[in-house]
């Protein structure tokens, strides 16, 4: 499946523990996600059985490290379990590593709802360099900073993504987002992706903590679109609630293909 080029490959292992446990292993999920010699993606999402909600979705990045949430893997598990008869597109629940999550069809495509950031500092107390005018961190599931950059478009993320992502002031890492506005009201962002350890055509949870720090940092409102590396739109609503913000997800969701592992 394909999130705005953010690509997963989804076993549904319902109803099969030992399958489930099997693909989650490291090494295996690192030979799936491997291009060329494997299916090539950018991680690899399970589908199980719940007993509390309407599915179960784990997530392990390319390296085969656990990621306790994936916002683009999310919008591809709610159209898939609505394609499964799992769940129904007018409202479902899923659980992850993250919490429970909330998800539905809306206009034909999948749209999440993320639970509140939290540890939101709107300055990270991060030097800038040049072409940087300000860095926030903030958890939306996963930890991201955000560089509000004059041009996004121009950061050597090959360089400055690793700087950053390993951070001294950040023990458990993050993944990294620049985002500069475009001409025609809506923000262009690129990422680097923690577990994949390279830039990524799109991310959920980063255009989440984009739209969350431009709205902290005055320069965003209620409603965002963020143009990804790939050219499509990942749209972020932030609602304020009693519990505080509450950010909803909505973008592409593409099955691309099915098939059978076999020689991996």
């Amino acid at each position: 499946m394909s999130g705005s080029g953010n690509d997963f490959v989804f076993v549904d292992a319902r109803g099969d523990d030992l399958m489930a446990r099997r693909v989650a292993e490291p090494e295996f999920v690192r030979r799936v996600c491997t291009p060329h010699t494997g299916v090539g993606a950018d991680g690899l999402a399970i589908v199980q059985t719940s007993t509390t909600q309407d599915f179960k979705l784990t997530y392990i990045n390319r390296d085969g490290s656990v990621g306790e949430l994936c916002g683009n893997a999310s919008l591809c598990a709610t159209r898939l379990a609505v394609e499964l008869g799992i769940a129904q597109g007018s409202g479902l629940t899923f659980a992850t590593d993250a919490g429970v999550m909330q998800g539905r069809m809306r206009e034909g495509q999948p749209e999440v709802d993320l639970r509140p950031p939290t540890a939101l500092r709107p300055d990270a107390g991060i030097s800038k360099l040049f072409g940087e005018l300000g860095l926030g961190f903030v958890n939306t599931g996963v930890p991201h900073l955000v560089v509000r950059a004059d041009d996004a478009s121009l950061v050597d993320l090959g360089s400055r993504g690793p700087e950053l992502r390993y951070h001294e002031s950040l023990p458990a890492g993050a993944n990294v987002n620049w985002v500069s506005p475009t001409p025609d009201g809506a923000w262009r962002m690129r990422t680097y992706e923690r577990g994949v350890e390279a830039e990524t055509l799109a991310c959920g949870t980063g255009a989440v903590a984009c739209a969350v720090m431009l709205s902290t940092w005055g320069e965003a409102g209620d409603v965002t679109r963020l143009q990804t590396r790939s050219g499509r739109t990942l749209t972020v609503t932030i609602r304020q609630t009693v519990e505080g913000i509450r950010p909803s997800l909505a973008g592409e969701a593409r099955i691309v293909f099915e098939g059978v592992l076999r020689e991996i």
